[in-house]
């Protein structure tokens, strides 16, 4: 090769090799090379979840696992007996998105009655970051803690997550205090940096731990109701002598609304969906079918798939609740530290939790196979003890339901309808506050972190 061209190259990789050394990794094109997960990993709630992986444990009759899995976390857990029934990475640390809302909630929704209002102000939504998905919180305009609520569990509102963390005494206490709750509830993988999920350095959850936030939070009723709601009427900017506005809003979990080419999952009953740049997209859900309650967290899918976040997860429940009964534990998820202490309450209900890995059949991976709304959802009646590792934690047997065609939703003036008979794609709030737009068609700030909750390409917007 002469010298000309010699220097011709070593030009060439100068200029193109950084641009391919720093490309995100979020959303890798298909075949380009993947982050793998680290060798060593927690092993809270079995060894075999601190192996790199897919784990799964195939008895007599069970069903293979999906193919279409391209999830970088994930499992799948039986939400009452804690028995976790697959699992893949499940405790790979990575950037958990909104899905950390759950924590969040678990964590303040005991601290203030639904019924008190507040007044916010400018400090209130100081420091939201660009991009942030909001219900369309207005400042020096009031708001039920309710209110509240409704915008993070509906909206995944960065502005109702921003009031009630400055209601908490603001962030330095916020952070702590769900910091601690993580590890009371010995969510070990998970570092809070930022209360709503917002990309921030450090900021790390896993698929174990978020699936132990949601089942912590469902034992909270107002959690269930919450994760449930379909859609919800919302307060408007209040105005010198009129009436305060009001617009409906919608929950961008698309598992429960059906809605931008997704369908309803039957017995869909929560809990919570994000999406940020350096995250990807992440869900946790919840459904029962046939008595049958289940857990699935899905973090990161590479898939070009649209909305292969959910379509993933409703492989892995449908695969769950045709295995139940036919695998081996890998694993279980743990109670909480406290519960260890606390005395077991006579119930008859009260069921051991399966002991992952006696007399385990030989491990299978995925490599090897191929890889009414609120109405139904309060209809919980009573619980049962279940007892996981010695320890008691309550969980309830009918947690919120939403079964196929039984989904209902509540429109503005107060009347129950079917969802079949609304237009999932209109929104009152797009043409009433710009603010509270479904962010799945707001546009984001070239410089921002965050597209909230699943653009209609199914994939995060990455930073300019």
């Amino acid at each position: 090769m002469s010298a000309s061209k010699k220097t011709a190259w070593a030009v060439a990789a100068a200029v193109f090799l950084p641009l391919v050394t720093v490309a995100p990794a979020a959303h890798a094109e298909e075949g380009d090379k993947q982050p793998l997960p680290p060798a060593g990993m927690s092993k809270v709630g079995g060894s075999l979840l601190g192996l790199p992986g897919t784990q799964v444990q195939l008895n007599a009759g069970a069903p293979v696992l999906p193919k279409e899995l391209s999830g970088r976390s994930w499992i799948v857990a039986d939400a009452e007996t804690g028995a976790v029934l697959a699992a893949h990475n499940a405790h790979w640390p990575l950037a958990p998105a909104s899905t950390l809302k759950m924590l969040f909630a678990d964590t303040l929704l005991p601290k203030f009655p639904k019924t008190q209002n507040h007044l916010v102000t400018n400090q209130d939504l100081a420091g939201i970051g660009d991009g942030s998905s909001l219900v369309g919180i207005k400042e020096k305009q009031t708001y039920s803690v309710h209110d509240l609520w409704l915008g993070v569990f509906l909206r995944s509102g960065n502005d109702a997550v921003h009031v009630l963390t400055s209601m908490n005494n603001g962030l330095k206490q916020t952070v702590s205090d769900m910091n601690d709750r993580a590890a009371e509830l010995q969510a070990l993988d998970t570092h809070v940096v930022s209360p709503d999920g917002y990309d921030a350095p450090g900021q790390l959850s896993s698929a174990y731990d978020l699936t132990l936030f949601a089942r912590s939070g469902m034992q909270k009723e107002d959690f269930r109701e919450y994760a449930a709601t379909p859609r919800a009427v919302f307060p408007g900017e209040a105005k010198p002598g009129k009436k305060r506005e009001s617009f409906e809003i919608q929950n961008t979990n698309r598992l429960l609304t059906g809605d931008l080419g997704v369908a309803p999952y039957p017995g869909i009953a929560g809990v919570k969906n994000g999406n940020t740049t350096h995250a990807g997209a992440t869900f946790t859900g919840v459904a029962e079918r046939n008595g049958k309650v289940l857990l699935v967290t899905v973090m990161n899918p590479s898939s070009k798939e649209q909305h292969a976040v959910y379509r993933e997860t409703a492989r892995l429940l449908d695969w769950g609740f045709a295995a139940a009964g036919k695998v081996t534990p890998v694993g279980e998820l743990v109670p909480p530290r406290s519960a260890r202490t606390e005395s077991a309450a006579p119930d008859s209900g009260t069921v051991p939790a399966p002991a992952p890995g006696k007399n385990a059949p030989k491990e299978t991976t995925a490599s090897t196979q191929g890889s009414g709304g609120v109405g139904i959802a309060l209809g919980v009646a009573g619980g049962v003890l279940v007892l996981l590792a010695a320890a008691v934690f309550v969980v309830n047997r009918r947690w919120p339901l939403a079964g196929s065609g039984a989904l209902r939703r509540r429109s503005p003036d107060g009347d129950r309808k079917p969802a079949e008979s609304q237009d999932p794609s209109h929104d009152p709030a797009e043409s009433q506050d710009p603010k509270s737009q479904d962010p799945e068609k707001r546009q984001e700030s070239p410089d921002s972190r965050e597209s909230e909750e699943l653009q209609e390409s199914g994939q995060a917007q990455e930073s300019q």
